[in-house]
């Protein structure tokens, strides 16, 4: 499967982020689990530190919790992969049937990953308003998957124009698909606003995913009934372990089992067109009705309204024929609690 079935299938992407703890031999490790879970894709972060953050910019509170770090600079900098580590981890998640995807959080890191031939760039919520670095991405002519998060919907606009002017095949619509994010982490569930993918979707007319930060997957999954064609869920071996994202991750126990229900939730959709589903159709005679005769109504009569009943089961006329039955005249004698044929009446 590959971003551009999203839509006809929902494309899963296990994000192992820097959930990695910058040990590469944790990264493989990682890329084991999403490959046995069954996603579609795992995804890292690459940056070069320098190009990201000044020296002695503040924490964010999720990020200080279970770190001795100082900084975001001192964060970053022992969470930072080398470009040899990204060629490894490309090569061994496609050896694991995985399509490798990684977030630059700066020109010089897409320059990169396009220098490895990532198929498509995942940009992060952060830089939604990094224009610059959007264009930048863009003019590559690769599909981009955009997060929201923290979010307005002018900024998002901002943001899709931005791309859409950047890219290079002139009047053609650039492969984007846009998530939908709630940049905390863990992030409530009650503050997720999950309508804002028919928003986004009405709104651009692009595709739409999640970007899922709540604990657990049940928010994935509504996600999916809303057709969203895209989910981004953070993967962690050990929830307890130091570091900024492992607390609003999930284990690979539950992220198998994520998958498991998005491809339920995925058949549980089905194609839209309302009729009876084949698992019906030994109940139907069972449970519908039938017209029966409620008195005895001797040969010749006309039938009124007050002779008939609707009663189980549904192998003669139905109720819904009951204006047609009415007015006819009774061929034979008809002992009440018959179910009524067309052999029983005669015009009127």
């Amino acid at each position: 499967m590959s971003l551009d079935n999203c839509g006809r299938s929902t494309f899963i992407i296990a994000e192992a982020g820097v959930n990695h703890n910058g040990r590469i031999e944790l990264a493989r490790k990682l890329i084991d689990a999403a490959a046995d879970a069954g996603a579609d894709a795992v995804k890292f972060q690459t940056w070069v530190t320098e190009e990201v953050v000044v020296p002695g910019a503040p924490l964010a509170p999720y990020q200080a919790a279970g770190n001795d770090t100082a900084d975001q600079f001192s964060l970053l900098k022992k969470l930072e992969l080398s470009k040899t580590a990204f060629n490894e981890l490309k090569t061994y998640s496609e050896t694991r049937g995985l399509e490798f995807l990684s977030t630059p959080d700066e020109e010089k890191s897409a320059d990169f990953l396009d220098s490895i031939g990532v198929s498509a760039f995942k940009i992060g919520s952060g830089e939604l308003t990094n224009l610059p670095l959007l264009r930048h991405v863009a003019a590559k002519g690769k599909t981009i998957v955009l997060s929201t998060g923290m979010g307005t919907l002018l900024e998002v606009e901002e943001a899709v124009r931005a791309i859409e002017d950047a890219y290079p095949e002139t009047g053609d619509q650039p492969p984007l698909i846009l998530l939908h994010a709630v940049t905390a982490y863990p992030a409530p569930a009650e503050e997720y606003n999950l309508r804002a993918l028919v928003t986004l979707r009405e709104n651009f007319g692009y595709p739409v995913g999640l970007s899922d930060h709540t604990q657990g997957y049940e928010i994935a999954l509504a996600a999916v009934a809303l057709e969203a064609g895209v989910i981004e869920k953070h993967l962690t071996l050990d929830q307890t372990m130091n570091g900024p994202d492992h607390a609003a991750s999930i284990n690979p126990a539950g992220f198998k089992e994520l998958v498991e229900k998005v491809r339920l939730v995925e058949k549980a959709l089905g194609d839209g067109v309302k009729r009876p589903a084949a698992c019906e159709m030994e109940n139907l005679i069972i449970v519908r009705k039938s017209l029966v005769a409620r008195v005895a109504i001797p040969a010749g009569t006309v039938i009124r309204e007050e002779m008939l009943s609707a009663l189980r089961p549904g192998t003669g006329i139905s109720p819904s024929r009951r204006k047609t039955v009415i007015g006819k005249r009774a061929r034979q004698n008809i002992p009440a609690g018959t179910q009524l044929t067309s052999s029983h009446l005669a015009e009127g």
